[in-house]
């Protein structure tokens, strides 16, 4: 698979589909979607960040680095605990690569480890990558495999990975991520939820690759889930340039204070979901970056933003962008999060 990731810094298992899929506009994907049609037979158009967001992505850049290289530094030192100097880094494609990385880099300037790093893909509703399983277990001990992703929301992704690997004796059910708000998982950086800038962006901050793919006339029985490469986006890569400002900051970033959460992320979602009158919960998604991801490659109806953050740095790209997409930013009792995004039901349009 193409990437703009140097070869030693990670391996994505996946099949390189480019060409071969014709990316669909927000609209025209979001019809598909709620029709019925799985999210993983579609490629997003990828959002062409205007000027004014490139300004704000530079801004959480240089506002949230210290952040990041404080949780990356917290979990990479939980992850050395548990795992040693053979874990395995497997990262969830997309957003699990480039925090996989900084994991790597931490380990091998702090604790002189070389650690194997892996992408692979896991699809809520369809299930993780078999073939790319069965890649690494006939190569490593499965108690040394490591999954990372970049934050949990309100846990699907967790709760897929959790059970697919039930079919894995041995292997690990615990994920490592830089921000998990929903009290989920104790292998994280913080519970906070904070601003990881990676997730301001699509592939210009991942190695310009897509989000999976999963569909019978492309993945065949032996194959790896596939991912498209956008080389034509090469001008505009910014993904060594994000790692390089969070890494750069591993030493000397001050620590995130220890909180505890007294609420239960999901109930929180669900909570928003019977305000708002949204009959499906999916539609419901909490946290700083899965409301970039409602804004950024879904149709937004609503963003909804703590009362006591509505000034908050690291909001200023969601601001942004929903003053360029016409969404309703609107002040609410948030808990665990610091914003969440509703997703339009097209039925109501």
């Amino acid at each position: 698979m193409r990437t703009s990731y140097r070869p030693e810094d990670v391996t994505l298992l996946l099949k390189d589909i480019t060409g071969k899929l014709e990316p669909l506009d927000t609209r025209a994907r979001e019809a598909k979607i709620q029709s019925g049609v799985h999210y993983s037979e579609m490629l997003p158009a990828e959002y062409v960040p205007t000027a004014k967001y490139i300004e704000a992505y530079d801004r959480a850049l240089a506002c949230e680095a210290d952040h990041t290289a404080a949780a990356v530094r917290t979990c990479a030192r939980k992850i050395y605990e548990q795992k040693g100097k053979d874990v395995v880094l497997v990262s969830l494609a997309r957003a699990g690569v480039p925090i996989g990385i900084l994991f790597r880099w931490y380990l091998k300037q702090h604790y002189g480890i070389d650690a194997p790093h892996y992408a692979i893909s896991i699809i809520r509703g369809r299930g993780i990558d078999h073939n790319a399983m069965r890649y690494l277990l006939e190569r490593y001990p499965a108690q040394n495999l490591q999954f990372v992703d970049g934050w949990i929301g309100k846990g699907a992704i967790l709760t897929e990975l959790r059970k697919v690997l039930a079919d894995y004796p041995g292997v690990s059910t615990e994920l490592a991520v830089l921000s998990d708000p929903a009290g989920l998982t104790t292998l994280c950086g913080t519970h906070e939820d904070f601003l990881i800038p990676s997730s301001c962006l699509n592939s210009t901050v991942s190695g310009l690759i897509s989000r999976t793919v999963l569909r019978d006339d492309l993945i065949g029985t032996d194959d790896f889930h596939g991912a498209a490469y956008y080389g034509e986006l090469s001008a505009d890569d910014c993904s060594y340039e994000f790692l390089n400002a969070v890494a750069e900051r591993f030493d000397t970033a001050p620590d995130f204070p220890e909180i505890t959460l007294t609420h239960s992320g999901y109930d929180e979602a669900r909570t928003v979901a019977e305000h708002f009158g949204v009959p499906d919960i999916n539609f419901v998604k909490p946290g700083i970056g899965e409301a970039t991801r409602v804004l950024l490659r879904r149709l937004p109806w609503k963003l909804l933003v703590r009362e006591d953050q509505t000034d908050a740095p690291e909001l200023a790209h969601l601001y942004q962008l929903a003053k360029e997409k016409g969404v309703t930013v609107e002040p609410y009792p948030l808990k665990n999060y610091k914003a969440c995004g509703i997703i339009k039901k097209l039925a109501d349009t």
